[in-house]
């Protein structure tokens, strides 16, 4: 393996409450002697780097966590999303980067071991240190299954050195690699000490610990031999499962609330004091910025939502799709293009003293497809989600103070990252947007304690009311029972309890941090991701009416009318449960470290 190095550069995160102003030391100037670990704020300024992992809506142009993870059947990149990779790449930052901030984690271990700082305060830092110690583990864990586990630096990188042995270590089996994660978060929930919505706290470590305990739990559940390497473990997802548990209802003791409105988390200048968040990344208008919002609202295509995400909303009469007694269509209403101001207000005509109307350069008038009708029978996560214009070819349509014609590639637009009380400006340029970026929040915690309390079977009507029926009361589409009509949608063989669980998941967090990916991993329902098994997810909205009176309107469609918006296949392998190994890191290995299955 080649010689990690210590320190990665990049910008630190700003931390909001007045205890985290620190004493930043510059990274290019850190040295490392027993004064350095001696001194409490030195070693806070060490431990900070970590936040940088925490990527939130990205930085200036990049991409974060949200909105752009689109290898699911939530959205449609309009460029295409394949697998991660399809061929062994020679590197990869995936697995590089992870094992640069676990040499940082164990150094810091390292040097608190003869600290004369007191023991709280050191086992505070270790906590810290082995919080992120998880954490990168768990990433390699999920991508990459089998892992070399370090608790301990390469100081000698000569292959033929005195560290040889670690130097050139097999692959540790997975299940190995994540009780030692278990191990780390516990101790971090046991000795971290501080407090606040974006700085290390206890709060943020059980979040952190419900999230992969839920994911480890239900993945050793459902892996198979013949995918995954490995058979299911009954004992293991159940002991997961209960510390998932345990980790969700220290949250949900520690007076987090819902706030009164889905989405009001995702577009706000500060999370500081919102109820309902747990962790965020904060952003400053002139220095750190991200551009998750304007990707969200400018002329640039948009990775719509697909059918399949669309019709896994419930009506407002609690029934699915297939059930509802409730109006079904989703063909959209041909309405006049009616013009608003930079504030959002509807722009009245001074003549006629009604709503002004959008002409084109002959005076005629111009139109666009509404699907209100559709939203207001549906859960109303749905219509924070997308807008209730759809976005067409020759028929954009721009969202209030915008200031650009949005164009999607399903036709649906996402609105939620869209934050419309910043200046209108900046609102919609590239690395300028500064809305907080919420990492774990209580609907997480609700979700993942229910979840896990109906994998174990110990789940009560009670249980559903405290934690994800919360979340259905908000979203107006009625409680979950313990036991739901059958939805002929669920093929997958799981209980009508955990199908209607996992729907209220997807609904909640469509579009966020990657989640519905990595859910479909540990369900083992990857193949879901197949175009020509599901083909619902290259889908978007229904434009056949549109087309017929609009003839400059023009796209592929099938059928019954949908947008088929790719013409390339995504093809599912069981080889994508992993990813490959890059080449070089076997190379430097001398054969020690062994290729993925398939690749």
């Amino acid at each position: 393996m080649k010689k990690i190095l210590l320190l990665a550069a990049s910008t630190l995160l700003l931390l909001a409450s007045c205890d985290d102003t620190l004493d930043k030391m510059p990274r290019d100037k850190f040295v490392n002697d027993p004064a350095f670990w001696n001194n409490a704020k030195q070693v806070e300024s060490y431990s900070n780097a970590f936040y940088d992992n925490y990527v939130g809506y990205g930085q200036a142009g990049n991409y974060g966590w949200f909105y752009f993870k689109s290898l699911s059947d939530d959205q449609v990149n309009p460029d295409f999303d394949n697998w991660e990779y399809t061929s062994v790449p020679g590197n990869s930052s995936y697995w590089s980067n992870p094992f640069v901030e676990i040499r940082r984690a164990n150094y810091m271990l390292i040097g608190l071991e003869n600290s004369t700082l007191s023991e709280a305060e050191k086992n505070h830092f270790k906590g810290v240190a082995r919080l992120n110690r998880a954490w990168q583990y768990y990433q390699l864990v999920r991508m990459y299954g089998d892992v070399q586990w370090y608790d301990e630096v390469v100081m000698d990188p000569d292959p033929n050195g005195s560290q040889k042995e670690l130097i050139y270590q097999e692959r540790t089996d997975r299940d190995v690699v994540m009780d030692h994660v278990l191990e780390d978060l516990n101790f971090a929930v046991e000795n971290i000490t501080t407090s606040g919505k974006n700085s290390w706290s206890v709060d943020m470590a059980q979040a952190m610990k419900s999230d992969i305990c839920l994911y480890e739990g239900t993945y050793c559940k459902y892996r198979t031999l013949e995918d995954n390497g490995k058979a299911p473990d009954a004992a293991r997802a159940n002991k997961f499962l209960g510390e998932c548990v345990k980790a969700s209802e220290a949250v949900m003791a520690k007076g987090y609330a819902l706030n009164a409105n889905y989405g009001d988390i995702y577009n706000a200048d500060d999370l500081g004091a919102n109820k309902e968040v747990i962790f965020f990344r904060n952003y400053k208008l002139n220095e750190v910025m991200h551009s998750t919002g304007d990707y969200c609202c400018s002329s640039s295509p948009q990775r719509g939502i697909s059918k399949d995400a669309i019709d896994a909303f419930l009506f407002r009469d609690g029934k699915p799709l297939a059930s509802t007694s409730l109006d079904k269509s989703d063909v959209p209403e041909r309405v006049e293009y009616i013009l608003h101001d930079r504030n959002g207000k509807v722009i009245i005509d001074e003549e006629t003293g009604k709503p002004k109307v959008a002409k084109d350069k002959d005076g005629k008038i111009l139109y666009v497809y509404s699907i209100e009708k559709m939203l207001s029978v549906r859960d109303k996560r749905l219509s924070k989600l997308v807008d209730p214009i759809l976005s067409l070819a020759h028929h954009e349509w721009e969202r209030a103070a915008s200031g650009s014609s949005m164009a999607s590639s399903t036709g649906y637009t996402i609105a939620k990252y869209d934050n419309i009380n910043q200046d209108p400006v900046d609102r919609i340029s590239i690395g300028k947007n500064i809305s907080d970026a919420p990492l774990w929040t209580l609907p997480i915690i609700y979700l993942n304690y229910a979840e896990a309390k109906a994998e174990l079977g110990s789940i009560n009507q009670a249980d559903l009311d405290k934690s994800v029926n919360l979340l259905q009361a908000r979203a107006a589409v009625g409680s979950i029972t313990m036991s739901p009509d059958p939805d002929p949608a669920n093929k997958i063989g799981v209980s009508n309890l955990l199908w209607e669980i996992r729907r209220a998941r997807r609904c909640e967090l469509m579009t966020d941090n990657w989640i519905r990916y990595w859910d479909l991993v540990r369900w083992h329902q990857l193949e879901k991701l197949d175009y020509a098994k599901y083909p619902s997810i290259n889908r978007g909205a229904n434009v056949k009416n549109a087309m017929a009176l609009d003839n400059d309107i023009k796209y592929n469609i099938d059928e019954d009318g949908y947008i088929i918006v790719n013409s390339a296949s995504r093809q599912y392998n069981k080889k994508y449960y992993f990813y490959p190994i890059p080449s070089s890191q076997i190379t430097l290995s001398n054969g020690t470290t062994k290729q993925n299955p398939g690749w």
